[in-house]
């Protein structure tokens, strides 16, 4: 090619094209032994392919199917909280991020509701997330035993209409129930009380763990359920077992801590699911699910989402909750950060 021979001159529309550059040198100058990275700390489960994509654009995510709905991006508000004055905060701006970004929430025990309408302003979120987006309803496996035991299973049916709610999260919790001071007790097996709510309750149901995660019979049968989802809840996030130990006396606390330490990690229970899918075949009712509990950021959320043979989201409740206590911005940009790496992942990286 030919090199011209007229002087360099700026270009015709006026300005230096790298007005920055200077600064940006400096700056690469003074940071470049603090930005070394050693070959051991280099993330394996990934492959970077530099060369096969462009920059992608906000917004290039393909829709995601959810239970009826359509997500923008495959992140969910795991249940967080409610009935405390500072639940309507969050649950408001938790609400209004899902709006602007297509996201799906799950709200936190609406167990205050089921006789009384007092903290319904902490639960009732439908305006604010819009009329298109997933909302559920939350309550405990307990709760519901007790409800069907009295033939006062209307509460439930009725806490998903007042609420406008898509359905209904059974959030499964033998060890917390146990570990809590005020806990209940079981007096029938989940999975038998979870088969009578599918019998009486006409809208979705997503059943969880509450952050240790379900072992591979628990999938097994939860997977043969015609329900919207299972929900990880996986060990690596926040654990309510430990936290209701936390507020339990010192005996209590001293013989119960090594329980805080059961359970399964999130990439375990993608595999429990792979390996349920293959060997139930055809009698698979349950066809998508939410991977959560320990998922760090968009990284984890894309590897394990890649890793299942399920249709799945992912959830994250404490890294919402950390930005969703003050000013929305504050989450608006922990929430876009996300989405867009989760963007650059889709374009750069391979799963091994």
């Amino acid at each position: 090619m030919a090199v011209p021979t007229t002087p360099l001159t700026p270009p015709a529309t006026g300005g230096d094209l790298d007005p920055t550059g200077a600064e940006r040198k400096a700056d690469h100058i003074s940071l470049a032994f603090a930005a070394q990275t050693s070959s051991d700390s280099l993330d394996t489960r990934f492959t970077y392919e530099p060369l096969l994509a462009a920059h992608p654009r906000p917004g290039c995510l393909a829709p995601i199917p959810f239970a009826g709905r359509t997500l923008s991006a495959p992140l969910w508000v795991s249940s967080m909280t409610g009935g405390t004055e500072r639940a309507r905060l969050i649950n408001d701006n938790l609400a209004r991020a899902c709006r602007e970004f297509g996201l799906g929430m799950g709200l936190g025990s609406c167990r205050p509701l089921l006789y009384s309408d007092e903290r319904l302003g902490d639960f009732a979120m439908r305006d604010k997330i819009g009329p298109d987006l997933p909302l559920y309803a939350n309550l405990g496996i307990a709760q519901l035993e007790t409800l069907f035991a009295r033939g006062e299973q209307w509460r439930v049916a009725k806490l998903v209409e007042v609420l406008r709610a898509d359905g209904l999260i059974v959030h499964v919790n033998p060890f917390q129930e146990w570990l809590q001071p005020e806990g209940d007790r079981f007096a029938e097996r989940p999975i038998d009380t979870l088969r009578a709510v599918l019998d009486e309750l006409d809208c979705p149901v997503i059943v969880k763990e509450v952050g240790q995660g379900f072992g591979p019979a628990s999938f097994a049968e939860l997977l043969q359920l015609p329900l919207a989802a299972i929900e990880f809840a996986a060990g690596g996030g926040t654990n309510f077992s430990k936290l209701e130990l936390l507020r339990s006396d010192p005996v209590r606390q001293g013989i119960y801590r090594a329980l805080e330490h059961i359970g399964h990690s999130a990439l375990e229970m993608v595999g429990f699911v792979n390996d349920a899918v293959a060997a139930l075949g055809d009698r698979v009712q349950c066809r998508q699910v939410i991977i959560s509990g320990g998922v760090r950021d968009f990284l984890d959320g894309y590897y394990l989402r890649e890793k299942c043979v399920l249709p799945s989201v992912y959830g994250q409740a404490s890294g919402f909750l950390r930005h969703a206590t003050g000013d929305y911005a504050e989450l608006q940009a922990f929430v876009d950060t996300q989405v867009r790496g989760l963007e650059l992942a889709h374009a750069y990286l391979k799963v091994r």
